[in-house]
């Protein structure tokens, strides 16, 4: 039985630990024998307000800490035939304490032990898709904001300054001095397409703001759905469709989490231009795909036109809801910090 098809993205959350020496946290998966190592968190349920939640969640309940939670470090689009998309965040989060770590208490059927890895460990022991999303938050600029990723790799503007490393040989737990004690592995309690088809979806959309060379907004697209392809996907297709353009849509410059009963999650993508000036991004690919070549800024506009108006620096906006016909101002409570 392969994935049906149905619309929506599964959803996951995990936090990035640094220790005084510049090691990163993992943790060992005891139903995983294929790729045992991981970073603490799990997916999004039903319950969690936000994904910031889901990772408060999953740690308090497999480590039994409560994280302080700081900057987005990444989001990444994965994109398979035989399962959903999943979309992926990871947090950045204050280093934990002396006490904070002779206090964690492992869940028994979940993970076999912790331990703090330097980042080439990391790049090894951690799977080939979830080394390359690490590797990218650690060696990205401190203060650019999360890192755009589709299947781990770097998209759009921030690719240029994050190019490809050579990957690291894959070694899984080998010689990792695991804390909190080594549990067997176990059989997991789903196989992998029944847990594809019983976990709960959100819904994804794009929306893309397109501004003349004077700076203000032109046009403000309402949210488009993107679950069958990649949000920067989408974005490129919204561009050529309604606006005729080719440009590569610009960087994320927000995430907004609307709650509801299938929550959503819109990626705003800089739309540039598309009227005036020299292109100054990398053109789409087949099917709206765009290159993971560099996309540079949108060329012919002021800097205040290519953030939509707002001068908004390196870092993504989590804003409120996007405007639609029925936009009231209560809805603009609605939107959640992603």
């Amino acid at each position: 039985m392969g994935w049906d098809g149905v619309a929506g993205p599964l959803a996951a959350a995990g936090v990035l630990f640094r220790d005084a020496a510049g090691r990163v946290m993992v943790v060992r998966a005891v139903y995983e024998s294929r790729h045992p190592v991981e970073v603490p968190g799990g997916g999004w349920e039903p319950g969690d307000a936000t994904l910031r939640a889901t990772a408060v969640r999953e740690l308090q309940e497999e480590m039994g800490l409560r994280p302080r939670l700081l900057a987005l470090a990444s989001v990444d689009w994965a994109m398979s035939r035989t399962r959903p998309p999943i979309v992926s965040f990871l947090y950045w989060a204050q280093p934990l304490t002396a006490a904070e770590l002779a206090a964690v208490r492992l869940q028994e059927d979940e993970l076999g032990g912790y331990a703090f890895v330097t980042p080439r460990q990391a790049a090894s022991a951690l799977p080939p898709r979830l080394s390359r999303r690490v590797a990218a938050c650690l060696r990205a600029p401190a203060g650019s904001g999360p890192v755009e990723m589709e299947d781990s790799f770097p998209v759009g503007p921030v690719a240029a300054g994050l190019p490809p490393v050579p990957a690291a040989p894959y070694t899984r737990a080998a010689g990792l001095d695991l804390a909190g004690g080594d549990r067997p592995t176990v059989a997991p309690p789903l196989d992998r397409e029944t847990y594809y088809a019983t976990r709960p979806r959100i819904r994804a959309e794009v929306q893309v703001l397109v501004a003349g060379p004077a700076g203000r907004v032109l046009s403000v697209q309402e949210p488009v759905a993107a679950d069958r392809e990649t949000p920067r996907g989408a974005a490129a297709r919204v561009l050529r469709e309604r606006f005729a353009s080719v440009r590569a849509p610009g960087r994320v410059v927000a995430l907004v989490w609307l709650p509801g009963r299938a929550p959503r999650l819109v990626y705003v993508f800089d739309g540039g231009c598309p009227g005036g000036g020299r292109s100054g991004g990398t053109a789409a690919g087949a099917g709206g795909r765009p290159d993971r070549g560099r996309a540079g800024p949108s060329g012919g506009c002021s800097r205040s036109a290519r953030t939509g108006g707002r001068r908004t620096g390196g870092r993504p906006r989590v804003i409120g809801p996007p405007r639609g016909p029925g936009h009231r101002r209560r809805a603009a409570r609605r939107g959640r910090r992603v």
